[in-house]
């Protein structure tokens, strides 16, 4: 069975080993084995699950939220509908930060669009309006 220092690790999931650390402080990391001298060692499934702690981390989930999941998998099957409930609620926040987000795409396309005409004609007054027309259109 492959295993991973904390630097490995940490490379592995595109994180620092301080941030490891962290998430160890935080009780994030039950899971993890130790040496006899206290090295953490990381193996696969170790891996796997930190990349759902990432996951859960960007969708906005504050650390104290994420160790109650991290407890409740270790609690077992009894968790089962909890974690469950935990995941629709991240998937409802989720849907609405993608749609805030297609917001802003629509404006970013629109300003991208607008200005891509001032370009090609040289100037802005192609629109007919003022300074104040390039900050709101």
């Amino acid at each position: 069975m492959k295993t991973y220092s904390i630097s490995e690790a940490a490379k592995e999931l595109n994180l620092t080993a301080y941030t490891l650390r962290y998430y160890d402080k935080e009780g994030l990391l039950p899971f993890v084995g130790r040496t006899a001298n206290g090295t953490r060692l990381f193996k696969e499934s170790d891996i796997d699950a930190l990349k759902i702690v990432e996951c859960l981390k960007s969708t906005g989930m504050p650390i104290k939220e994420i160790k109650h999941f991290i407890d409740w998998c270790g609690e077992g099957d009894s968790t089962l509908q909890k974690r469950y409930d935990m995941f629709l609620e991240r998937q409802a926040c989720v849907e609405a930060q993608m749609k805030e987000l297609q917001k802003t795409m629509a404006v970013i396309e629109h300003k991208c669009s607008y200005y891509k005409q001032a370009l090609e004609a040289g100037t802005e007054d192609i629109h007919k309006h003022n300074i104040a027309a390039s900050i709101t259109k």
